[in-house]
Formats: C-alpha cells, sequence, structure tokens
C-alpha cells in the first residue's frame, strides 16, 4: 500500500488556496482543476478526472479512471464516479452564465470547447498564480519529503558519481548509472516541470564543452542529448577524456517533491586556475544569496543587488553562453522543479518562511564548458537552509 497524504494536509492546502482565492478574487463561485499535479496536491491521488470547487459547499473530486485507485490513494473526503463529462451538466446547472476559474496555463482549447459545451459558463478567469503561490510555502510534511530527496541528492552527487567516472564512458552511461543509482537510493524516477511541452528524464549530463551546447531548456546550461528529437539525458558519442570538465544538473525526487543540484567534476587533470577562479566566484554567489534568502526580501531585490555587483567581464557567459543567458539566478522548486518564487527582477512579493528555492549561479567559459553550482534552501524564520549537499564542486578524480 503506497503512502497516504494525511487529511489533515489535503484539508490545510485547501483552506490555504480557498483563503487566497477569496482575497484574490472575491466574487469567485466555481473552480475547476484539471492539472495532475494540482489534483495531487489537493487530493493526493494522480486519476483522470477533475476537481470542482464550488463556493459554500465541500469540493468534489470526479474520477473518471480509476475510481478505486482514488479510493484506495486517497483519504479526500468527496471523491466521486464519472463515466464522462456529459454527466456534468445535470450536476451543475447553476453554473449556467457563471465565471469559471481554471488553470489556464494547463485546459487546452479543445478541452475548454468540451468542457463549456456541458457547463454553459460565460467566461473563464486562471487560478494558476493563486494555485502556485499556495503551493510555493510548504508545511511540514512537505518540507520533509524534500528534506529526503535533498539526501539521496547529496549522496549520489557528492559520494557515488565520482566512483562512476571511467575514461572512455559516453555521456549516456553515465547519466543510465546516475539514473539507476538515485532510483536505488529513493528517487521517484521522473524529474516534472511545469513549463509547457517540456521533456526531461533526468537532467544534463555533459562533458567539456557540450555543457555550453543550445538547448530549448530554460536553464544556463546545455548538452548535446540523444539526438535532435530526444535533446536531453546525454550523448552516446561524447566521450570522457582526461581534462574534461563534467557538468550535472538533474533534479531528484522523493514522493513527488523535487529538489534540484548541480555538481561539476574534473577528470585527471588540473583546470586553469583562472577557471578554478571563475568557478568559486560562482560559489561565493550562491552563498551570499543564500545569506539574504530571508522572510521579508524580495526575489527582485536580491537579482538586482547581486547583477548589480558583478562586472561586466563576468556578466558576458554569466547564467548561460554568449546570447543564451537566461534571466534569473533560482526558482522555487516542490512538485515541479520549476516553481515560483523566481530569483529574478518581476518578482516583487516578499519571501516567506517554508518556502524552498533553487540557487544556481553559474558561467560558460569557452573550450571549458560550464562551471559554478547549484542547491536547494529551505527558507527558515531568519535564513535559509542548504538541504542538498555541501560540496562546493570541481571534485578532483584521478
Amino acid at each position: 500500500m503506497n503512502k497516504r497524504i494525511p487529511l489533515e494536509e489535503l484539508k490545510n492546502r485547501m483552506i490555504n488556496f480557498i483563503d487566497k482565492m477569496n482575497n484574490n478574487n472575491p466574487s469567485w463561485k466555481f473552480i475547476l482543476i484539471l492539472s495532475k499535479i494540482n489534483l495531487y496536491y489537493f487530493t493526493g491521488t494522480m486519476q483522470d478526472g477533475l476537481l470542482i470547487i464550488k463556493r459554500d459547499s465541500p469540493p468534489i473530486f470526479w474520477v473518471r479512471r480509476s475510481f478505486e485507485r482514488a479510493k484506495e490513494e486517497s483519504l479526500f473526503e468527496n471523491i466521486k464516479s464519472i463515466s464522462s463529462l456529459r454527466e456534468l451538466e445535470s450536476k451543475y446547472k447553476d453554473m449556467d452564465s457563471e465565471i469559471l476559474f481554471l488553470e489556464t496555463n494547463i485546459v487546452t482549447l479543445s478541452l475548454l470547447k468540451k468542457l463549456n459545451k456541458y457547463l454553459n459558463f460565460k467566461e473563464t478567469k486562471s487560478i494558476d498564480y493563486t494555485i502556485n503561490s499556495t503551493r510555493s510555502v510548504k508545511s511540514n510534511y512537505e518540507l520533509d519529503l524534500l528534506i529526503k530527496s535533498g539526501n539521496i541528492h547529496q549522496k549520489v552527487m557528492e559520494e557515488k558519481i565520482p566512483h562512476m567516472l571511467k575514461e572512455g564512458m559516453s555521456e549516456l552511461e553515465l547519466a543510465s548509472k546516475i539514473f539507476s543509482t538515485m532510483l536505488e537510493e529513493g528517487h521517484h524516477g521522473v524529474a516534472r516541470f511545469s513549463m509547457f511541452d517540456t521533456e526531461i528524464s533526468l537532467g544534463h549530463i555533459a562533458f567539456g564543452e557540450s555543457s555550453l551546447y543550445p538547448t530549448y531548456f530554460n536553464g544556463p546550461g546545455g548538452n548535446f542529448g540523444l539526438s535532435p528529437s530526444m535533446p536531453f539525458l546525454g550523448s552516446r558519442d561524447r566521450k570522457l577524456k582526461k581534462g574534461d570538465l563534467i557538468f550535472i544538473d538533474v533534479g531528484c525526487g522523493y514522493e513527488g517533491y523535487h529538489t534540484d543540484k548541480t555538481m561539476t567534476y574534473v577528470f585527471g587533470k588540473p583546470l586553469p586556475n583562472d577557471v578554478v577562479k571563475i568557478h568559486n566566484k560562482c560559489v561565493d554567489i550562491q552563498n551570499q544569496i543564500s545569506q539574504i534568502l530571508v522572510p521579508g526580501n524580495t526575489p527582485g531585490n536580491i537579482y538586482k543587488k547581486i547583477m548589480g555587483e558583478l562586472d561586466q567581464d563576468f556578466l558576458n557567459n554569466f547564467m548561460g553562453y554568449k546570447n543564451r543567458k537566461v534571466k534569473f539566478l533560482g526558482h522555487g522548486v516542490g512538485l515541479v522543479i520549476d516553481e515560483i518564487p523566481v530569483i529574478a527582477e518581476s518578482f516583487r512579493e516578499p519571501l516567506v518562511k517554508n518556502m524552498v528555492l533553487a540557487i544556481e549561479p553559474k558561467i560558460g567559459i569557452s573550450k571549458i564548458g560550464m562551471v559554478g553550482i547549484e542547491n536547494t534552501f529551505i527558507i527558515n524564520e531568519n535564513s535559509s537552509i542548504c538541504i542538498t549537499g555541501s560540496n562546493n564542486g570541481l571534485i578532483y578524480i584521478d
């Protein structure tokens, strides 16, 4: 029997979300939630169905498949079976000509038309930010799972990977060893993202300049991947050789909750001193951010402070390479790896206790690859604590 999310935890999540809806959209009457991640967050199971929340009445999780599994996995109090969306027509006649609040980042146009055929709402409005901001503050239950994920991350990347590295192995061979080891240690087996149409099974595993290769993924690093049809994991053709910088940026997760971490390794021959200095400066930036990653400070202020203190030469390839730089220094993590808040100029709401963020200062260096670091931090009352390890990277492999 799988571990079930406690009923009190599910109730508190719904209460927190409704409180935010009342503040953000005081006149709301109907909410519909369809995405698997948000269904899991509110009900504790990932079935094919929809959660309907009406003002002043208990929420109902209508499940098409599998009702039996939903009842077995979930302690949510109001789960009902439904065979098709058509059945909603008679159950929600009072929705006629009302505003429907739903996940506009998730729902496709064809599904929206189908829903409107039976519910006949007059307008739709987004609940994406309200749900995301609710999820951004973690409960003690969630923090416990994140800490367990961080422990797996640290053990695999700081202790296990150095023993996997062998001259002549391919990026893909290393990726498969990392994935297998992470599963053995308790990883839940996938790295989930909210970014639309984004797939990434593990992360970026790159030797040398592979980590500078262009990628559609919205992050500072890159890699060749398997092929144009599978631009992730690692290349079958790129083999590890002496003098290579090894860049590994992978997600880990436990019971649905992710941490994010990047580690670098040096194989067989030391890197030039100037490259080491640049890497160490990235580590210093991470440590500086962690000291001001506290309740009351805003992501926008953190971003502007850090970026304003860096000289132009350093900024040329900071947070990317050449013209492929990203405009953030870190991001929230949880049920997906790319949550809010984001350490970026446009995020101005103050940080609060129990937010969890990954901080990732990195810089691309020609003919070397991507150096830098990434770790995941929990914000406490007046500080932040790293939960993914303490090694500064550039681990030397003789």
